[in-house]
């Protein structure tokens, strides 16, 4: 009996140190594969401040946990198993549809550029005025529909990154990376849309540091937003770009990612792998940026010849 009962330990304990280090793999794979999405995470970060822009600050939490909700039920009912049936029935159609949606970041992160030029960008529509809940609705309503793209990609760049592993395994991975990315994103969008009110209570409290600080904050608030925004659509960009670069690579077509990646090496050897990381993610912008304003044209023009007829 004791030397069954050792045995028994032994196998416990082995079938203990091999579930550990499954979970480390696991988290390893999952930590991998979110920071391939960086980009796309930031260019979330970025965006979904805005949602509650106009609203009664007292809103705001709640309205963003609306958004975090819905942005779960993106990632955990809808794109995960929509992700795993490609990876079962269809994988080689992963890298066409993650080049899709690398095209649509290019284009929207273009149309952002030319609204800030002053060129094209969308037409503001009348909207007939709404109460307070309906505006709410609506707000949230249209950051779930954004988030479900973002998602997308954020979903598709892990799933690239974990092709190789069982199903079981790429769905536990890109459920982790769902949870996590979603609880990092709206935790700190809840902090940034609250931060002009933790500097208005600093501002009022006895000690003139503090008092200081409060008002650094209030003041600094809207300068932090504008360069969210100009992260935000440099983030789609290049992102987006990127995809495309690693896409045509996969596809047969290695001149692009080749390029780039002589001009990073050759960057780097001299300045560090900062510099080398800046001149990838600048040559994936400029091809991010053509590709997306090819579109935008594109897509202006067809919306013209409709208004015409």
């Amino acid at each position: 009996m004791p030397s069954g009962l050792v045995a028994l330990l032994d196998d416990v304990a082995g079938i203990t140190k091999l579930a550990a280090a499954s979970l480390d793999d696991i988290g390893a794979a999952a930590g991998k594969a979110g920071s391939k999405a960086m980009g796309v995470v930031i260019d979330d970060t970025a965006v979904t401040p805005r949602y509650v822009v106009g609203l009664s600050p007292e809103r705001e939490l709640p309205i963003i946990f609306k958004i975090a909700m819905g942005s779960l039920r993106n990632k955990l009912f809808i794109l995960l198993p929509a992700a795993l049936l490609l990876s079962a029935f269809a994988p080689w159609a992963i890298t066409p549809l993650l080049m899709l949606g690398g095209a649509f970041l290019c284009f929207e992160g273009a149309e952002k550029v030319l609204e800030a030029l002053g060129v094209g960008g969308h037409a503001e529509a009348e909207e007939a005025p709404m109460g307070a809940a309906q505006l709410e609705q609506s707000k949230v309503s249209g950051a779930i529909r954004t988030d479900l793209i973002l998602s997308a990609e954020i979903m598709a760049i892990a799933l690239a990154d974990v092709a190789e592993e069982s199903i079981l395994t790429q769905g536990i991975i890109l459920a982790v990376v769902g949870i996590g990315i979603t609880i990092g994103v709206y935790g700190v969008v809840g902090l940034i849309v609250k931060m002009d009110d933790i500097g208005l209570h600093l501002a009022q409290r006895k000690a003139a540091a503090t008092r200081a600080l409060g008002r650094g904050l209030v003041k600094g608030m809207p300068v932090l937003m504008r360069f969210l925004s100009i992260v935000g659509t440099a983030a789609m960009i290049w992102v987006g770009g990127g995809i495309l670069v690693h896409g045509l690579n996969v596809l047969g077509w290695h001149a692009p990612e080749a390029i780039i990646h002589h001009a990073s090496e050759a960057v780097a050897h001299g300045g560090g792998g900062l510099l080398g990381w800046l001149v990838t993610a600048t040559l994936s912008g400029v091809l991010g940026l053509i590709v997306g304003g090819v579109i935008a044209f594109v897509v202006h023009q067809i919306h013209k010849l409709r208004h015409r007829h």
